[in-house]
């Protein structure tokens, strides 16, 4: 099994191997570099919610180039502390500011407002960003996983300036298609949650930051076996309601203004499908985007199965492809 990176217009093949696809939703370790130091900063607040950012390897004073870091967990899961090791600390490496985002969760809060908390991330880096932290708000991409990979590719048309470029993890840019919108098998092998069980870990109150061992995994699980994660998430039905999804499609808002993308997907995936990232990368290629689409031959959601060198190799790329498109 071997890492298929195909370059717009450009092909080329690297050597690399994945041995077996088990399928997982990883947490990585939050320590990105050693000694870097890590500000929590309140960028909007809901209520009694703070929502929160993570700045790593600020520089007050500096004009350096910085990436948005997006976490994933379908929108219902998750913090900002889901931060790949490799990648960010690679980039603070090469002299870039990090900045990771909480957003408000799912159910409690529905597509439209969790869209506005990126805006609002977004603006708060491009305002705050240069007097605070020395970041230069004409050089910050956006990356992040799975659902934080679908956020990614929401910045590429939703937040004024674009980033500079995008690199979504196993993401998708489509919400209405059957392998969101209906029971999902992969997921109904496994027993069945009850309905009691999957909303006894739903608050009353909108979330930003889950406290630990919380039960959210077994709501997004009930959601997937029957087929209701868009009526959960976004409050409307996408058999009936196709068109209400149109701003909310990354798919359907493809342009020549879409930054750069460098897209991750592993073909075993069966939580994202591949094709979500295929897709995309066509449409990008249909209005002559620059982008990359590397395929990890057999690796699951995660990129589980990859072998570390394989994982690191993909890492180090990425960074590249942000830093080249951020000078």
């Amino acid at each position: 099994m071997a890492i298929h990176p195909t370059r717009f217009i450009k092909r080329r093949e690297f050597l690399g191997s994945v041995a077996g696809a088990a399928i997982a939703v990883l947490l990585p370790r939050y320590s990105i570099a050693a000694g870097t130091d890590v500000q929590t900063h309140t960028y909007k607040a809901v209520g009694n919610c703070a929502i929160k950012a993570d700045v790593h390897g600020a520089e007050p004073g500096a004009r350096k180039p910085a990436l948005l870091n997006i976490h994933g967990g379908a929108l219902i899961m998750g913090n900002r502390k889901g931060i790949d090791s490799t990648f960010y600390g690679e980039l603070i490496k090469r002299g870039f500011v990090v900045v990771s985002i909480d957003y408000r969760l799912a159910p409690e809060t529905k597509l439209p407002a969790i869209i506005e908390d990126v805006q609002a991330a977004w603006k708060w880096v491009q305002e705050e960003g240069p007097k605070r932290f020395g970041i230069d708000a004409g050089r910050v991409a956006v990356s992040g996983g799975s659902a934080g990979g679908y956020l990614t590719l929401m910045t590429g048309f939703c937040v004024e300036p674009r980033p500079r470029a995008l690199v979504p993890f196993w993401g998708y840019g489509e919400l209405t298609t059957p392998w969101y919108a209906e029971p999902n098998d992969f997921y109904r092998r496994q027993p069945l949650v009850t309905k009691q069980e999957a909303y006894a870990a739903i608050s009353d109150q909108p979330v930003s930051d889950p406290p630990p061992k919380n039960q959210r995994g077994r709501f997004y699980l009930y959601c997937r076996q029957n087929g209701i994660w868009c009526q959960e998430v976004a409050g409307h039905d996408p058999k009936t309601e196709t068109k209400w999804f149109d701003p909310y499609c990354p798919l359907r808002n493809v342009t020549a203004k879409f930054p750069p993308t460098h897209f991750v997907h592993g073909t075993n995936d069966t939580d994202v499908p591949y094709s979500e990232s295929k897709n995309m990368a066509d449409k990008l290629t249909a209005a002559g985007v620059e982008h990359d689409l590397i395929t990890v031959e057999g690796a699951g959601h995660g990129l589980s199965g990859a072998g570390p060198d394989v994982k690191k190799k993909i890492a180090i790329d990425a960074a590249a492809f942000v830093e080249s498109c951020t000078k």
